[in-house]
């Protein structure tokens, strides 16, 4: 094995094992499950009722961010009890779907 294919090899396998590196995403399914996402992260201007804050646009995010985010929210280390609920519901390929869905798209 040469020394570039060895350091490949390494830098592929530390990336898996500490969580950096993920599944691809196929867009169109991703397409398919983020008709949820829309009701809020779609609509220009839109504000929680409580706590009043605006919540983001989404579309044209970076993936790896949009993947990092949701497995947070799925473990629950980011809280909202909405974003939970919705990671909770995806596997890790559905959020990489998503996300490869939503990078994809023109920002807004």
């Amino acid at each position: 094995m040469t020394r570039s294919l060895l350091l490949a090899s390494l830098l592929a396998g530390s990336a898996l094992m500490f969580g950096t590196a993920h599944a691809a995403g196929d867009k169109e399914h991703g397409r398919i499950l983020v008709y949820t996402c829309a009701g809020c992260h779609g609509v220009t201007g839109y504000k929680n009722a409580y706590p009043n804050y605006h919540v983001p646009r989404i579309a044209g995010q970076n993936e790896d961010y949009l993947v990092s985010a949701l497995k947070e929210y799925k473990s629950g280390n980011r809280s909202h009890p909405t974003m939970r609920a919705q990671g909770e519901s995806l596997s890790d390929q559905d959020i990489a779907d998503v996300a490869a869905y939503l990078a994809s798209l023109a920002k807004q």
